[in-house]
């Protein structure tokens, strides 16, 4: 008996450290991919072309989302700290 609540309590830990884990590499991911995004849409909104105009237009789509995961991340981010 007592065994199987220290597996059922290890396999609960390891669990828990490997979803943080991949919490933070997802967090991590995203804020990168919305700098990115960001400067790709402000470099190719000073070019004149249409290519330039349509890059900028094309990341634009992404931003939205990834503005509102960073801010998600950060509500979090400051409901663990209080």
């Amino acid at each position: 008996m007592i065994t199987t609540v220290t597996t059922v309590t290890t396999v609960t830990t390891v669990t828990t450290i490997v979803a943080l884990g991949l919490t933070a590499t997802l967090s991590l991911a995203s804020v990168a991919t919305l700098m990115v995004f960001l400067t790709a849409r402000e470099l190719a909104s000073t070019g004149l072309s249409r290519f330039s105009l349509r890059i900028a237009r094309f990341t634009s789509v992404g931003i939205l989302p990834l503005a509102l995961a960073f801010a998600a991340i950060v509500a979090i981010k400051i409901a663990e700290i209080l």
